[in-house]
């Protein structure tokens, strides 16, 4: 399961889908690892740029903001994203993700 997360530190999950200028790419196979971050061109005076983020992580299952629009979770949709609305820590965020998977499939 490859994850994408918003952040503007790195360390935190703490963005609007459609301000996240970097996103983080994750990769859980039983274990998790860091593979990238991607740099997204947002223009900090526009909005609905949700979009741009979404386009970045097509190869993504998941992907990790703080909130994000309607416009944006019908994009994440059809390109076959979950959107998922959280935020702190980003090693927290995603244990939490992966512990309610795990739970799920049981």
């Amino acid at each position: 399961m490859r994850l994408a997360v918003v952040s503007s530190d790195g360390e935190n999950v703490d963005l609007h889908l459609g301000k996240g200028s970097t996103v983080y790419i994750y990769e859980y196979d039983d274990d998790l690892s860091f593979v990238e971050s991607r740099d997204v061109e947002i223009s900090p005076d526009s909005k609905h740029q949700g979009g741009k983020v979404i386009k970045a992580c097509e190869d993504c299952d998941v992907l990790i903001c703080v909130q994000y629009g309607f416009k944006s979770k019908i994009k994440a949709e059809d390109a076959g994203i979950k959107l998922v609305m959280d935020e702190g820590p980003i090693d927290e965020v995603l244990q939490k993700y992966i512990d309610h998977v795990e739970f799920m499939r049981k």
